[in-house]
């Protein structure tokens, strides 16, 4: 398995993982093949030019668009089973970690990976609790004839998505926790972000792709503003270079959503910024008002 953590912004980064050596059986399990069936009947209805099918197609790409970058990310890491651990601790299965230490240094990568790893538990256990919740009370509309139990069927993929998300994380715990993590710094990842780097910041020990503290740090303060270091076109050619076409999809979603977020909280500050702006006039008015009072 290697594990690649790729800086979105100054205080975001995308971890991914990618499975080698996968051996394909004839068995599958319950989970692959509900998974595989799914797959199948939603490329039906996406190839369909219209009709409902076609309306739950678009509705549904769009609430997987919005599910969160870090939850996806997480769900890329195979849940950790007793053979997997077994072969990990035994070597026979190497983790890598790969990383452009260019921003993230290597005296910080494992602690990135234990944040991520660890900063949504709470919210994707109560969030598949409160899907477990509502399955049932969703239950009676599989008696409407013809359209599926849409409502169903997105709160059971939504708690298995958050199940997903809690084993990802738990396996990359194990592997902190058991150094099992082979650090390798990608001069490949360095040339594609060194030019993205802002020119008023400069690599950082810091506590880096948290949140809340910037891994990059200006030469004379931090940098107050969180920037977007990858664009699409700069995403696409990471996931070129690493020949991992899947990668691709993965980074377009992270940075659609980094930068909506980002506009979102422009267009708050707009909203703030304006009616704040009558109660400043009304302020600086009253002084003279009195006066002629």
């Amino acid at each position: 398995m290697r594990v690649y953590l790729l800086p979105l912004t100054t205080s975001r980064t995308l971890l991914y993982s990618q499975r080698l050596n996968v051996v394909t059986t004839n068995k599958q399990g319950l989970a692959d093949k509900v998974s595989k069936k799914a797959s199948k009947l939603w490329a039906g209805w996406e190839a369909k030019e219209s009709g409902w099918q076609k309306k739950v197609v678009n509705y549904g790409n769009y609430a997987l668009r919005r599910i969160p970058y870090e939850e996806w990310g997480l769900k890329s890491v195979p849940p950790v089973s007793a053979r997997r651990k077994d072969d990990e601790l035994k070597g026979k299965e190497k983790v890598e970690l790969v990383y452009p230490d260019a921003i993230i240094p290597t005296t910080k990568a494992e602690q990135v990976v234990r944040t991520l790893a660890t900063e949504r538990d709470a919210l994707h256990r109560k969030k598949m609790l409160w899907c477990l919740i509502g399955m049932p009370i969703s239950a009676p509309f599989a008696l409407v004839p013809v359209i599926p139990n849409l409502p169903f069927f997105y709160l059971a993929y939504r708690a298995w998505s958050h199940w997903r998300a809690l084993e990802g994380g738990k396996h990359l715990r194990f592997l902190l926790d058991n150094k099992l993590l082979a650090l390798n710094p990608s001069k490949l990842l360095n040339d594609i972000y060194h030019p993205l780097i802002p020119a008023n910041t400069s690599p950082t020990p810091s506590k880096p792709a948290t949140g809340d503290v910037n891994p990059l740090k200006g030469k004379d303060e931090a940098v107050k503003d969180e920037e977007v270091l990858l664009s699409q076109a700069n995403g696409q050619r990471i996931a070129k270079a690493l020949e991992l076409p899947e990668l691709g999809v993965e980074i377009e979603r992270a940075i659609w959503q980094v930068n909506h977020a980002k506009k979102v909280k422009q267009e708050e500050a707009a909203q703030h910024a304006d009616a704040d702006a009558p109660r400043d006039k009304e302020k600086s008015t009253s002084p003279g008002e009195d006066e002629k009072k």
